[in-house]
Order: structure tokens, then C-alpha cells, then sequence
């Protein structure tokens, strides 16, 4: 039988054909009147029928609406009251007015009405406060998805517990991948016999697979120095906690015998697809090994990196073959290009300025046109002096130059080098980095996640006192086609003075090696000491500087200068440095401004503390023992983010 919907799509069909019929009848009685009389009684009743099937439905309509009517309001009470969802209206001070017996006995309450928020739900406050529409919570140890109605003052909690916890499961059972390399493993045994090498081998094995075991972590050998080890990310998160304690064990195992053998971990994490994790893995590895060695760097799926570890000074790995290796390999870049663009860092120190010299030197050496790019603004007392006493030689001061005349004569075959820094956004002008196609980078800071990316040639290495070293180094091995100026092989040693605080800090043999070799080309000691010279006044800034000092935790000072006054980097580097010779301080950090709109921090260390994985938080970078940073916001703003920085060092990892 057709309901009562149907019959009211044949409604007016009917009333239409009737009216057809009646208007046929019509003609019929021209004709024959009885037929036409015979033909309205039957139209007459199917009127009256069709009438009363219209009565039927209209009353079959409305009580399926009534009953309709009903039944939504019954599902929409039952709904409101039994369904698993909470609803919540408060007022405009945060009193409950009403809630549904499911949210009720979520907070374990027979009743909310009339509480505050603050006293049921604090952390719901802050998501009415922030107007935010949805955002996810903890109460009562089960997690809810809150969709906030602003206007109706209306909550919406969704039980997503179940979600949260398969969620979570998925990123702990995520594959992680960690290539393990032993630090100057083949230099370390190139001497050693059999026997001991067999007993340095067991001693690491035992150990390495010691952790791994207890870590529940699959470890396989791939070569002699070498290791893969495969895991997932909640063992990762332990691993982190423990701050990758393998590192301590390894190095104070090898210490014992005389062998300081360190390790450098690769990870890679945070992606489904094994060839992109191993590629995260391997680029970790590669950045732990350009900081130096003796750390773990975890790359993440978003360019993120965090660090552990790096706690000793890198071992002096690098021989003359391989500066030897380099400089040919410079001298035919050179050879190869018109001229040479040698450009440092922003606001440049002695070695960034000595090392372009000496790079400017080379170039010359391979009868190729040098300049170096300099701010006249962006330079401190110390370099000032040695700008001026270059003045007084026309044919070295011709090749300093500033950034617009760089642009101006560049062509596709000028070389750009590079020196002491190897970040993008350090350099005085960045947008001659992406001018300039062939690029060479010259550093010795340990290697951060910003990177100049496609050069030709880096030389890079993070265990010699400066870049002014290693420069002096490749002068060695250029054609001798014409003698180091006096000037110029005094402006490398002060480089190598200021970097190692007269020989003091970071200084090896191979030190000493390149400041005997300027010694014997003329380098004036008098004249550097006369470049580093501090005035009376300068000296008084330092000193209250330094009476600003404070400490925050673990032996660590933070003095901060005047939010009024503006202090060169040097000076700033100066009170940091004079502050680490204190008694009790085993890290100190200053933080001063350096211009209206920026602020640099410079961090000094003993070892115990990685001041360079601190700086890197915030943009900065350096040593283990020595880093800076420039900040473009106020005194105290640098100060609260300095304390976070140290509080996250101190906690376990660091991302930089």
C-alpha cells in the first residue's frame, strides 16, 4: 500500500483528469443527454472519493509529523543526555550553568552547576581566553578534544583517549636509524700491533653491544669503524634522557688505556621510508663529524637537529698531506677564475680580517686580483687600528672594498672564498653568496646546521685555533711568486693571538708550527699587541660589565651590560673571558648591545659545559668552550632566552 507521501504526488493528477472528464461530459450532452446525466454520477462519485482519500492523508500527515516531532525530540534529548559526547554552557566569568550526565561523570561529580571553571577545569581557561575554536586536553588522566562555541559559550568535549594513545603508540614503534663511527679509529691503530689493536676492538664491541642490549637496540658491525644500529622512537627518547651516556663510556674506557678513542652518532628519525631515514642518518653522521667528533646529532624530518655530547675538544686529526691537498686544490680554483672575492663574517674580528688577507695573498700568488669585502661601520677598535696602519700601504689597502663595488665586478668566472664562518646569514652581504656560483668556505668552527650548500671546495676544521692558522698553513704550499708582507703575516698572527688569547685556549702544535712560520715572514708582535691595546676607559667599561654579574645554576655567570649603552664585540668577548678566570665560574656568558636594534651575547667555557650547543639555540655558534650570538631584541628579552637555552642544555638534548 502506498504511504501517505505517495499518495499525495497522485493528488492533483486526479483532480486534473476530472476536470478533463467534465469538460468531455459537456460535449457528450450536446449529444445525448442521458449518457452525459450516467457519466456525471460516476465523475460525481469519484469526486467524492478522491475528497475523502484527501481527508485520509491530511490526517495520516499530520500525525506522522506529530509523531515525527516526537521522536526528534525524544533522540535529541536521549542524545543530549546518553551520548558519550560532553556539553558544557558557562557564563561570561567562568561558572558552570549546565552540563550533560556524561561530563559529569568524567570529572567523577554528580553535578558541575554552579562550580568555576578554575576549580573543575583550570586548563580549559586559557583556551576561552586565547579564543581558540579546538585544541586537546588532559583531565582526569583522559585526553578530550574541545571544540569552543564563543558565541553560545558552549564546550563540546570529545573523548579522544583511544586516539591519543594508537597515536602515540604509531611514534613509538617508528623505526630509527643511527650509523655509529669511531672517532680517529685508523689514526689511533696505525701503529699499534696486533694484539693490542685486537684488545682496543673487544674492549669497544663489548661495550657498544653492552648498551645495546640493555637499550633493546639491534647493533651490527659494518666495518672496523663503523656500526649500524636499528631502534624505535620510544627507545630514542630514552636514549635521549640518558643523554647518550655510551659517548662518557666509551671515551673513559679507551682513556684507561692510554687510547682517546671517541664516538660520533648519525641518527635519523621522524619518516616512514627507510632510504629517506638512512639519508637522515648519514647527514647527521656527516654534521656530528664536522663539529668534531665525540657527539650525536638526531636529524629530524624538519630540518631540525638535536646534539649531545661534544664535551672534549676535537683531537688534532688533520696532516700537512691533506693542507697540502688542499692548497693545490685552492690554487687551481684560483687558476681558474678571474678574480677572487674573499668575504667573513659580519661585524669581522681579527681572524676573519687576517684570514682574508692571507687569502687575498694567495690569490696574488697565483697572479689573480683579490679583494676583500668589508664594512667600514661593522669593525671594532682593534681592527680599526689595523685598517689604519694598512692604509699606509696603498697597495694592500686597494683591495679592500665594499659591497657595491663587489657587485659591480663580478663576472661568471669570479670566486668567492669564504672565511671564518661557513653560515649564510652571518656573512657581510649575503646576496653576493647567490650571485657568485663558484664558492669556497674556510672555517674553523664546528659545523652547525646552517651550511653554505654547493661549494666547490670546504675546508673545514674545527680542532685548529683559528681560520688564520689554517690559512697561513695553504700560504705554504703557493708558487713563490712573491713575499708575505710584513703587514700582512702580522695581521694572520694577531687572527691567531685573539683566537687562542695569546696562545692560551685551543692551541696545538701545528699552533705554534704557523706562528713560527709568520714570525720567520716579518710578523711584527709589537704591532699586535699594539692593535689589541685597551684604553683606560675601555678597561672601565669591562669592569662594570663584569660588577653587573649574577649566577644562575651550576656555576654559571650572566652579566648584562646597560640597556643604554652600546659596547664593542671585542669588549663584550673581553669581560666574558675575564669572568671565566673567577673562582667558582665554570661558564660564564655577557650580554651587552651592540647596536640601537641588536644584542650579542659571548659565552666562555671551561669544557664542562658546551657553550656552542647553548649559542646554537639562538642562532649563534662557535667552540665547545667559546660562542656568541647576535640577537635583534631587548637586554632583558636576550637574558630570558639565554636561562631557557641553559635550563634545556642542562635537562638533556638541544635543538639547534
Amino acid at each position: 500500500m502506498p504511504s501517505f507521501l505517495q499518495k499525495q504526488s497522485i493528488r492533483y493528477p486526479v483532480y486534473g483528469l476530472m476536470a478533463v472528464m467534465l469538460l468531455v461530459l459537456g460535449v457528450v450532452a450536446y449529444y445525448s443527454w442521458w449518457i452525459a446525466l450516467i457519466g456525471f454520477v460516476l465523475l460525481s462519485v469519484l469526486f467524492f472519493m478522491t475528497l475523502q482519500i484527501e481527508y485520509q492523508n491530511r490526517r495520516e500527515t499530520e500525525e506522522y509529523i506529530s509523531t515525527l516531532s516526537y521522536r526528534l525530540k525524544k533522540v535529541g534529548e536521549e542524545a543530549l543526555l546518553e551520548m558519550p559526547i560532553g556539553i558544557m554552557l558557562i557564563n561570561g566569568d567562568y561558572y558552570i550553568e549546565w552540563t550533560n550526565p556524561f561530563l559529569a561523570s568524567c570529572f567523577d561529580e554528580d553535578s558541575l552547576v554552579g562550580r568555576s571553571l578554575y576549580d573543575v577545569a583550570e586548563s580549559i581557561v586559557p583556551l576561552i581566553k586565547q579564543e581558540v575554536e579546538t585544541e586537546t586536553i588532559t583531565l582526569h588522566e583522559r585526553k578530550f578534544k574541545v571544540i569552543h562555541k564563543r558565541e553560545e559559550r558552549l564546550l563540546y568535549f570529545f573523548d579522544v583517549t583511544e586516539q591519543v594513545e594508537i597515536e602515540k603508540l604509531y611514534e613509538d614503534e617508528r623505526t630509527a636509524l643511527a650509523f655509529i663511527f669511531l672517532d680517529n679509529y685508523d689514526e689511533l691503530t696505525q701503529g699499534m700491533d696486533d694484539q693490542r689493536k685486537s684488545s682496543l676492538n673487544s674492549l669497544v664491541t663489548s661495550n657498544l653491544d653492552k648498551w645495546a642490549k640493555v637499550n633493546g637496540v639491534f647493533l651490527k658491525r659494518t666495518s672496523s669503524e663503523r656500526f649500524i644500529a636499528v631502534f624505535n622512537e620510544s627507545i630514542l627518547q630514552l636514549l635521549e634522557k640518558g643523554k647518550f651516556s655510551i659517548l662518557d663510556e666509551i671515551r673513559e674506557a679507551t682513556a684507561k688505556q692510554n687510547v682517546p678513542l671517541t664516538l660520533s652518532i648519525g641518527v635519523g628519525s621522524g619518516v616512514s621510508s627507510l632510504p629517506e631515514l638512512g639519508s637522515l642518518a648519514q647527514s647527521s653522521l656527516d654534521l656530528a663529524l664536522g663539529r668534531g667528533g665525540d657527539q650525536v646529532a638526531i636529524k629530524l624530518s624538519n630540518g631540525k637537529v638535536k646534539f649531545f655530547g661534544g664535551k672534549t675538544n676535537p683531537m688534532e686529526k688533520r696532516t700537512r698531506v691533506r693542507a697540502r691537498v688542499i692548497s693545490h686544490a685552492l690554487k687551481d680554483i684560483i687558476l681558474d677564475s678571474d678574480k677572487v672575492i674573499v668575504m667573513g663574517h659580519k661585524h669581522p674580528d681579527m681572524d676573519a680580517i687576517g684570514s682574508a688577507i692571507g687569502i687575498s695573498k694567495v690569490a696574488q700568488m697565483n697572479q689573480r686580483e683579490a679583494y676583500i669585502v668589508i664594512n667600514p661601520q661593522e669593525i671594532d677598535t682593534g681592527v680599526r687600528r689595523l685598517m689604519d696602519e694598512i692604509k699606509k700601504k696603498p697597495e694592500l689597502y686597494t683591495r679592500f672594498i665594499t659591497t657595491d663595488d663587489a657587485f659591480e665586478m663580478i663576472t661568471d668566472e669570479t670566486l668567492l672564498v669564504v672565511v671564518d664562518t661557513h653560515k649564510p646569514s652571518m656573512l657581510i652581504e649575503e646576496r653576493l653568496l647567490n650571485r657568485i656560483d663558484k664558492v669556497v668556505v674556510i672555517d674553523h668552527h664546528r659545523r652547525g646546521e646552517e651550511f653554505i650548500t654547493n661549494s666547490l671546495l670546504v675546508y673545514m676544521e674545527p680542532y685548529a685555533s683559528s681560520t688564520a692558522e689554517l690559512v697561513t698553513e695553504l700560504l705554504e704550499y703557493q708558487p713563490k711568486r712573491g713575499k708575505i708582507d710584513m703587514l700582512e703575516s702580522t695581521a694572520l698572527l694577531a687572527g691567531i693571538i685573539v683566537d687562542t688569547k695569546s696562545f692560551t685556549l685551543r692551541t696545538g702544535t701545528r699552533t705554534f708550527d704557523a706562528a713560527s712560520y709568520l714570525r720567520a715572514h716579518g710578523a711584527d708582535t709589537v704591532l699586535v699587541q699594539k692593535f689589541l691595546k685597551e684604553d683606560v676607559e675601555t678597561y672601565i667599561k669591562r669592569s662594570k660589565l663584569i660588577e653587573s654579574v649574577s649566577f644562575y645554576k651550576n656555576g654559571i655567570a650572566i652579566a648584562k651590560g646597560n640597556p643604554d649603552q652600546i659596547h664593542e664585540q671585542v669588549l663584550i668577548a673581553q669581560a666574558a673571558d675575564t669572568l671565566l678566570t673567577m673562582d667558582g665560574v665554570s661558564a660564564s656568558f655577557v650580554i651587552s648591545g651592540r647596536s640601537e636594534e641588536m644584542v650579542s651575547i659571548s659565552a666562555r667555557s671551561l669544557g664542562d659545559i658546551n657553550v656552542q650547543v647553548i649559542m646554537e639555540t639562538l642562532d649563534g655558534g662557535g667552540h665547545l668552550t667559546n660562542a656568541a650570538t647576535q640577537l635583534y631584541m631587548s637586554i632583558d628579552e636576550a637574558e630570558e632566552r639565554l636561562q631557557a637555552s641553559i635550563d634545556e642544555y642542562l635537562e638533556g638534548g638541544q635543538t639547534a
